[in-house]
């Protein structure tokens, strides 16, 4: 259980990652926004909390399936001193480490990502291996819904629970939108929670803006004997009302006029 002080923490620092997200897609002039808010507070909880988060070959490992929210992976890495944060403003310039996509001239990064539908099953090679080294470490990984309409997808959610993977947690953002539109128009997913049951997965759904509910999902799934997804539902865009469940700003920077907008309502 997260004291009040610990939430309080934990909820600036995502305020911080949410302006650092705004800043650093304005700065650029493109880049991932809405998926990225909507992840914001699951990955500061994550990263900030609950993950072995070092060099050691005894750290925890994480895969960004979604790797079009990179924004909000470099904002995490900056707050557990992976990178400086003077670098955030580099973020998709000619030469920069914090390019577009994930890729490992970034410290911290652990796989290159970007083709979706793929970190999942390289997330069960990373915890097959650990498990082969017999090394306690835990992978994470993060999809967004959208991408789970790709076939790979089911086949790692099919084989990790053959493999006997308890240190595979797979968090979903599970926001309703892609950039068509609406998840449940184009491919439904419902009932997601269900489905992954089938699977043989143990399944966590949780509200993924409740600091103390993605807390307590994730420290209850590092105790599961199978390998655990977690629901997280989300609005795409929190924390900027004109964003918020508005599949327009899957990936496109704000005007000046947008930015002030929204960094203001950020900072109340």
């Amino acid at each position: 259980m997260l004291s009040e002080s610990e939430i309080k923490k934990l909820k600036d620092l995502s305020k911080e990652n949410r302006i650092n997200i705004l800043k650093m897609v304005h700065n650029a002039k493109s880049g991932h926004i809405g998926g990225s808010l909507s992840s914001c507070d699951v990955l500061t909880v994550l990263f900030n909390k609950c993950m072995n988060v070092s060099t050691r070959v005894d750290r925890d490992r994480f895969v960004l399936s979604k790797g079009h929210v990179s924004p909000l992976y470099y904002s995490v890495l900056s707050q557990v001193g992976m990178i400086d944060k003077e670098e955030l403003m580099t973020f998709r310039k000619l030469g920069s480490r914090l390019q577009g996509h994930p890729c490992l001239k970034c410290p911290g990064v652990e796989v290159a990502t970007g083709s979706l539908g793929q970190g999942l099953a390289i997330a069960c090679g990373k915890a097959i291996a650990l498990k082969l080294d017999k090394n306690n470490a835990n992978v994470f990984v993060l999809l967004g819904d959208g991408e789970l309409q790709e076939g790979s997808v089911w086949e790692a959610f099919m084989g990790a629970p053959l493999r006997g993977l308890d240190n595979l947690v797979a968090i979903i953002d599970r926001n309703g939108l892609q950039i068509d539109g609406s998840t449940e128009k184009i491919k439904p997913l419902d009932d997601l929670g269900a489905k992954l049951k089938a699977f043989n997965w143990n399944v966590i759904e949780i509200d993924g803006h409740n600091i103390q509910e993605i807390y307590d999902a994730i420290e209850n799934a590092k105790k599961s004997n199978k390998p655990t997804a977690i629901i997280a539902n989300t609005i795409k865009g929190k924390g900027v009302s004109f964003m918020e469940n508005n599949a327009g700003w899957h990936g496109k920077a704000p005007s000046d006029e947008e930015y002030n907008i929204a960094i203001k309502e950020l900072m109340i």
